[in-house]
């Protein structure tokens, strides 16, 4: 070779034929039996720098990509993942590692080099050094999948609402404590349970009994225009009462009068008198007989009222659903249904909260509807909540039937929006057949 084309030094990938290696757009070069000078050298003698360290091995991209090629192993029809495209760039690192010392030459052996000049190609310097081909668009591919990743997490993002962004300005509602709550409230629930079979441990009652006193103090708190969280407090003092303390039937509206005035305690700030409730009940008991019974039942359930009961979940559920008026009445009408219902306490009270929004959800709108904010919210699915929604549409069905009419009563006037009139959601029903 000439020492002028020794500066239009460059590589170009052989192709093998049978009268010996041909560069492609090249000059015709003989068998690799010529007696060449190693690349190494005349770079060296070119330019004065040392030589690259891995300069002696520089083949051909085909020779490198036959030998890469024999050892990495890429699934065919294998989907691209992340995962999937670090361990295909790992494995293709090695194989070049240990390619490249396969082909570094043993300095004490003599070795023949092939150079193949190609015309008007510019000179390959030592320091100039090109990724393989594989390596950029592993590098590539795992930036569109970062991306593909940031934006998924936007959308999800998106689709789960900020309901607390409203009351930032509001101390009362505190927000910044708000999602600790109610995560308490859900591993305190197990304890305001009660088994949902302990009547078979009472000789004199039964659930039906426990229905119609349920019913008839639905009717007294309205009449008494008490707060909602009284009437849900009650229900609970009552059965919880009852799953540890068997009860004769005559004292068993005795019991449901001293649950609301120890709700009303609680939770009221005008408490009705004794006297009040004495008279509700038909004096059917004594002033005595009322504050021993207080005394018993705050004894046995050892002064423990603060309980999360269904509605504190109902309130912040609510919430969540983005709801209305008209939605919130509906979805009372249908949780105190529940209230009446002795097969409902095999719910926990969260989860019969979500139950009655998402069945007053589907009974307005004609379809299934329950949100990505809602079950965060809730962290219940619409699977989990059917079961439950399924028995509170038959509730709804026969709400205006038979003996126990009290919530439907309550809520067929305008003051509750006329909630028990509207059609049940039936389609419920049907789905699971």
């Amino acid at each position: 070779m000439a020492g002028s084309d020794e500066n239009n030094l460059g590589l170009m990938a052989p192709t093998i034929t049978q009268g010996g290696l041909h560069g492609a757009g090249g000059k015709l070069v003989a068998g690799t039996g010529h007696n060449r000078r190693a690349l190494s050298n005349i770079n060296q003698n070119v330019t004065g720098a040392p030589p690259y360290p891995c300069a002696p091995n520089k083949t051909g991209f085909a020779e490198r990509q036959m030998v890469s090629n024999k050892n990495l192993r890429i699934p065919v029809h294998r989907p691209i993942t992340r995962r999937f495209a670090a361990q295909m760039a790992e494995q293709f690192v090695r194989v070049e590692v240990k390619n490249s010392a396969q082909l570094v030459p043993d300095s004490s052996e003599s070795q023949d080099y092939t150079i193949i000049d190609v015309e008007g190609s510019e000179s390959t310097s030592d320091t100039d050094f090109h990724e393989p081909m594989f390596v950029q668009q592993t590098e590539a591919l795992l930036e569109e999948i970062d991306r593909m990743e940031v934006e998924m997490e936007d959308i999800s993002e998106e689709l789960i609402v900020d309901i607390d962004s409203c009351d930032k300005k509001n101390h009362l509602a505190v927000v910044e404590y708000i999602d600790d709550i109610y995560t308490y409230y859900k591993k305190a629930e197990n304890s305001s349970c009660v088994p949902s079979n302990y009547m078979a441990q009472q000789s004199d009652i039964n659930e039906k009994m426990r229905g119609i006193l349920i019913d008839w103090l639905i009717e007294v708190h309205y009449k008494f225009e008490l707060m909602d969280e009284t009437l849900y407090l009650t229900v609970n003092l009552i059965d919880r009462f009852l799953a540890i303390q068997p009860m004769m039937r005559k004292k068993l509206q005795l019991v449901g009068v001293t649950a609301m005035l120890l709700g009303c305690k609680y939770e009221e700030v005008s408490v009705p008198v004794v006297d009040d409730l004495i008279l509700i009940s038909d004096k059917a008991y004594t002033r005595k007989e009322v504050l021993e019974m207080e005394k018993q039942m705050i004894n046995t359930l050892q002064f423990n009222l603060s309980v999360p009961t269904p509605y504190v979940f109902m309130r912040r559920f609510l919430k969540a659903s983005q709801s209305d008026k008209k939605l919130e009445l509906l979805s009372f009408f249908i949780i105190e249904l529940c209230l009446v219902e002795y097969e409902m306490l095999q719910f926990p009270p969260s989860l019969l909260a979500a139950a009655a929004i998402f069945t007053a959800q589907c009974t307005l709108t004609g379809y299934k509807q329950w949100s990505e904010t809602c079950e965060w919210h809730t962290s219940y699915t619409e699977e989990q909540l059917l079961t439950c929604s399924r028995l509170m549409v038959t509730f709804h069905q026969k709400a205006g039937t038979g003996k126990l009419t009290g919530v439907h009563r309550k809520y067929s006037t305008s003051k509750f929006g006329f909630a028990a009139k509207i059609e049940p959601a039936t389609f419920l029903l049907q789905a699971r057949f």
